[in-house]
């Protein structure tokens, strides 16, 4: 029996980002985890959020809400090989025409460092801010993924790292959270499509069968804590009003975009 939170949480991931219109990011050793090798280095200093302080711990295993966790990640295998599968695999690639691919549909704006090289680098440069802010969570509560310790089905390859990165808080999450509150104050009259796919986003990393719901609500709960302290960094407003204007002047639409 499906308990209530459990049968919630697996409709919504049914049905939240099924079309393209409506990121911790691994160890180093799945190019699909990160960036595209750069030079740029994240706005924020180590410690200047604590994560660990932030967001508590995960739920334990035996309790409702642990128990609700693991009923979802039971009943969202049921969706391999469908079209939310095939979503949540481009929602992992972040860099490689996956989720910024996804962003740029729900922006109209292609997201290129050829069309928006700002606001590129700006997406970028807070995706590196989410291994400094997330970083020391994951280490902190070592939470082990849903997928240890079974050979269910997942949306991406299992890998060796899989076993040692922690599962609390969901990296991507994090980062397509934060992508989505940063270019919704871009273009704030695309952002139902824009907070849409930031959700769906994170929503993906359920339906891979590589985090619980709870580590993608921590996700986004760091992630919109950075994003609140990122604006108070000189560095991050100077390429926000820079970006605005690329944004507001940029005429390249995105090609290949559902709905």
């Amino acid at each position: 029996m499906i308990r209530p939170l459990a049968l919630a949480a697996t409709l919504a991931l049914l049905s939240a980002g099924a079309t393209t219109a409506d990121a911790l990011q691994g160890d180093g050793k799945d190019a699909s985890m990160g960036p595209v090798p750069t030079r740029l280095v994240g706005y924020l200093k180590d410690g200047v959020l604590n994560g660990v302080e932030i967001l508590g711990p995960p739920p334990a295993a035996d309790s409702p809400h642990g128990r609700a966790d693991r009923t979802v990640f039971e009943e969202t295998r049921a969706l391999e090989g469908t079209a939310r599968w095939k979503t949540a695999q481009q929602d992992n690639d972040l860099w490689g025409g996956g989720a910024v691919k996804r962003f740029s549909c729900a922006m109209g704006v292609e997201l290129s460092e050829r069309t928006t090289p700002v606001t590129s680098r700006m997406l970028h440069r807070v995706e590196l801010d989410v291994r400094t802010v997330g970083s020391p969570a994951k280490a902190a509560y070592d939470r082990k993924r849903p997928l240890i310790g079974n050979d269910a089905p997942l949306c991406v390859p299992r890998e060796d790292w899989m076993k040692t990165n922690a599962s609390y808080p969901s990296g991507h999450a994090m980062t397509a959270w934060s992508w989505a509150l940063l270019l919704t104050e871009l273009k704030p009259d695309r952002a139902t499509a824009l907070l849409e796919t930031g959700k769906a986003g994170g929503d993906s990393r359920v339906v891979c069968g590589v985090h619980f719901p709870s580590d993608v609500e921590a996700g986004r709960t760091l992630g919109a804590a950075m994003m609140a302290r990122l604006h108070a960094d000189a560095a991050f407003q100077s390429d926000l009003r820079k970006a605005k204007r690329e944004i507001a002047r940029t005429k390249a639409q995105p090609a290949g975009c559902e709905g």
